[in-house]
């Protein structure tokens, strides 16, 4: 640092007065030598996309984003344009990022309302929320989603929703249907599931309270069964037995040979979902 003070003192002061110059120069130019250098510059559309279905092919994912991101820029306004954005989109789900899938598909949407692939855009934001953890043939898998993200799972049913309903004739529209009923099994097993909780530590009005949510928001699911059965101990627990019992009649005629009523909530071995 001394030796370079004693230099900078010996010089004329012209020199001085350019040397900030001279160093701001040579600063900018160390940093255009480290600007990453852009392998795509010469590359031709469809060999980029080509590129980015390998990386997917191969499970590269988080690779084939930012070949996807050049793809849409320089196919602008063009049907590859708006398949790299659904690459895209499945490339985000696929790598974990599950919020900006969701804004890749909101975009596409709101692009392309009348894109013939509109549907795929549809169950694939479906797909995003769905389980963000297990596999497309997750509703045989022994997750329960009942205890997961309520509001994803709400999301994911609302996206399916509109793809069976706008479009009932969809490649994508029979499997939407069936993850809406696990959907719906899995909600009404979440308010049983909380008033479970309440029951067993003693809080039996909070406990009526979910049961009652849950029967009264869904029906013919499995998990009524077990909300029945909860809103009859809660009402014993009280001294309720006119209300009990009329929960108990309706017990009887639902359920004649229910395993709650033998054995209480240990009364069945099998979760809902091993069911269908």
């Amino acid at each position: 640092m001394f030796l370079i003070a004693r230099k900078l003192s010996a010089m004329p002061r012209a020199s001085l007065a350019i040397f900030p110059v001279l160093l701001a120069v040579s600063v900018s130019l160390v940093g255009c030598s480290s600007t990453t250098e852009d392998k795509t510059a010469g590359w031709t559309t469809d060999r980029i996309y080509a590129e980015a279905r390998e990386e997917v092919s191969s499970g590269a994912y988080d690779k084939a984003v930012p070949l996807l991101e050049k793809l849409e820029g320089r196919a602008a306004g063009t049907p590859l344009a708006q398949q790299a954005q659904l690459d895209k989109a499945y490339a985000q789900f696929k790598s974990g990022e599950k919020p900006q899938a969701i804004a890749t598909l909101d975009r596409f949407m709101k692009l392309h309302p009348a894109s013939p692939a509109l549907d795929y855009a549809l169950y694939l934001k479906g797909l995003v929320n769905f389980n963000d953890e297990l596999g497309m043939f997750s509703w045989i898998s022994r997750q329960d989603l009942s205890e997961r993200d309520q509001k994803a799972a709400k999301d994911s049913f609302e996206a399916f929703r509109e793809l069976s309903t706008r479009f009932p004739e969809s490649r994508y529209a029979q499997d939407a249907r069936q993850r809406m009923t696990y959907i719906i099994n899995s909600l009404a097993q979440y308010e049983v599931h909380v008033a479970r909780y309440y029951f067993q530590r003693g809080a039996y009005v909070a406990a009526i309270g979910r049961a009652q949510s849950a029967l009264a928001d869904y029906k013919e699911v499995p998990a009524l069964e077990e909300a029945l059965y909860i809103l009859i101990q809660s009402y014993d627990a009280l001294g309720m037995n006119q209300l009990r019992d009329d929960a108990r009649r309706v017990m009887d005629a639902s359920y004649p040979k229910s395993p709650y009523l033998m054995h209480g909530l240990q009364g069945k071995s099998q979760p809902w979902w091993k069911l269908w």
